[in-house]
């Protein structure tokens, strides 16, 4: 069973849509005290983070309903790159809509970074795998939305929740053109890349 380092309800979704048995155990990690300039290099050093932070809470206490110990934590992280700017939740509705301005109809990049650590619950983290680490990049191409249109999709409230500003999953797949890549590594989390490792290990 996975332990999931985040409270992000969308990788919970693709966990159970995947039919992957799970628990939820957010981090709570300041992420603004992780800095790099490569957003690629960036959000693998978040995802990183939150891992290693969860199974040092969680030691030999997250358990599965039938008793079965986690097998390995799981955490990502995701930035929306523009221009060379990186993008993540917007802080105001203000700021969702000056960015859509901008990637109105353009191309950014969308990188996840993951973090798949294995341990032994017996003795937390001390019996720790080295973690499988790796960011994955999908172009998005956005919708050529008139100011009408971005303040419409702002004004549901859903694009300051999301790095970029928009949801895949949700009205935010009414708002992108064109994806290429792998389509739930939008969502969040890489779902073939996720499948590579579990088999892995």
């Amino acid at each position: 069973m996975l332990l999931l380092a985040s409270a992000s309800p969308a990788r919970r979704r693709l966990l159970e849509q995947a039919a992957l048995p799970h628990r939820i155990w957010a981090s709570g990690i300041d992420e603004d005290a992780i800095t790099d300039p490569d957003p690629t290099q960036l959000v693998q050093r978040l995802a990183e983070a939150k891992a290693n932070t969860v199974a040092q809470m969680a030691g030999d206490r997250c358990l599965a309903a039938d008793g079965t110990p986690c097998g390995a934590v799981l955490a990502c992280d995701s930035v929306l790159c523009f221009e060379g700017e990186v993008f993540g939740k917007p802080r105001d509705g203000q700021q969702a809509i000056e960015r859509w301005q901008r990637m109105a109809g353009r191309w950014a990049e969308l990188h996840t970074g993951h973090c798949l650590l294995r341990w032994q619950p017996e003795g937390s983290v001390g019996g720790a795998s080295a973690p499988l680490l790796a960011t994955v990049t999908t172009r998005v191409q956005l919708a050529d939305l008139d100011l009408a249109a971005i303040t419409t999709y702002v004004a549901t409230g859903e694009p300051l929740g999301c790095a970029g500003g928009f949801a895949l999953e949700g009205r935010g797949g009414l708002v992108v053109e064109r994806i290429d890549g792998c389509y739930s590594n939008v969502i969040g989390l890489s779902l073939p890349l996720l499948r590579r490792w579990l088999a892995a290990i």
